[in-house]
């Protein structure tokens, strides 16, 4: 469960933690049937690779939010690093789930809002280049807090460090 607590398993699932578990379950089914390896098996190889580890992301945020006494545990873990933020934050999103808007040169989501989350290439560079001279070598995950440019909610916009390289588009 180590692994499970960085990531926001209610995010995970499209999801909130006041949801019940037949509102989790539902969600779960909708996502396990979308990203289901053998659904993706005519596509194209990185597409169907996406696919499995999205499919593989939901099945484990499933099999502990789906168990009441693992999801109580799971919500005191994820209540306790939320009370020793900094700032605060509505969810975590994954800079690879964000739409690419090539004219702009940023990563686009959408808040609930209407308004949006925006993190530019330049920034996302700009973190991992700061991470990599602080010698946080152990960090394999990257991030920044992003306001909506709209209401006052925020997120934390996270990457992995190895595919960073790889999605990095304006150069």
């Amino acid at each position: 469960m180590c692994e499970a607590a960085e990531k926001d398993l209610y995010a995970v699932l499209g999801a909130s933690s006041s949801d019940s578990v037949q509102q989790l379950k539902r969600r779960y089914q909708q996502l396990a049937l979308q990203y289901h390896p053998d659904r993706l098996g005519g596509e194209g190889s990185s597409e169907a690779e996406y696919g499995v580890e999205k499919f593989l992301e939901v099945d484990a945020a499933w099999r502990i939010l789906s168990d009441q006494n693992t999801r109580t545990q799971y919500d005191l873990q994820r209540r306790a690093r939320e009370l020793k933020q900094d700032w605060p934050v509505d969810s975590t999103v994954y800079l690879r789930d964000m739409t690419w808007d090539q004219d702009e040169c940023v990563y686009t989501y959408s808040c609930r809002c209407g308004g949006g989350f925006s993190v530019s290439e330049e920034e996302v560079e700009e973190e991992t280049q700061r991470r990599q001279q602080d010698d946080e070598e152990e960090e394999e995950h990257r991030g920044v807090v992003v306001c909506c440019d709209t209401c006052s909610l925020s997120v934390y916009v996270t990457w992995s460090l190895h595919t960073t390289s790889q999605m990095l588009k304006c150069q």
